[in-house]
């Protein structure tokens, strides 16, 4: 199963483009990034509803949909890599990992994702996030694979 990123706004150069450098090229194949933006200046509920039809059109046809967002549910590692290998081996060809705006996702990601994923209770700034799941997606890869990365 491939892996992607989609995340509202530009990636800049820092530490947490290179964390997430690293940990998608971990993976064969490599996690992608796909980055979109509504550079048209919007109000709120209009811009979330331009940004969850750019984020949308970029996942691509039958791949399951984890849209993050600090409602959503908390899971461990574990259980995270559970859901990925039951996907996997249903023949899910791709998981999309959606990451919003600074305001959130509109509420036509939520209804479409599969799971609606939090990564806790906090608040954590947006370039971060692309770099921490992109580590829980390889260290779901790890404890599928039975390698000794995750010691739980």
């Amino acid at each position: 199963m491939r892996f992607l990123i989609v995340a509202v706004g530009r990636g800049g150069k820092g530490p947490e483009q290179t964390l997430l450098a690293d940990y998608a090229a971990r993976l064969r194949p490599p996690i992608d990034l796909k980055e979109v933006e509504e550079r048209r200046p919007l109000g709120v509920d209009e811009r979330k509803a331009r940004e969850a039809e750019k984020l949308l059109a970029a996942v691509p046809a039958g791949a399951r949909i984890v849209a993050l967002d600090e409602r959503g549910k908390a899971l461990s590692s574990v259980d995270l890599a559970k859901t990925l290998g039951a996907w996997e081996d249903d023949g899910v060809p791709a998981c999309a990992f959606l990451i919003g705006g600074a305001d959130g996702h509109d509420e036509s990601i939520r209804a479409k994702a599969d799971l609606v994923l939090a990564l806790g209770s906090l608040t954590w700034p947006h370039m971060l996030v692309r770099a921490m799941i992109a580590e829980q997606i390889y260290r779901a890869r790890t404890i599928l694979d039975g390698h000794p990365y995750h010691r739980a």
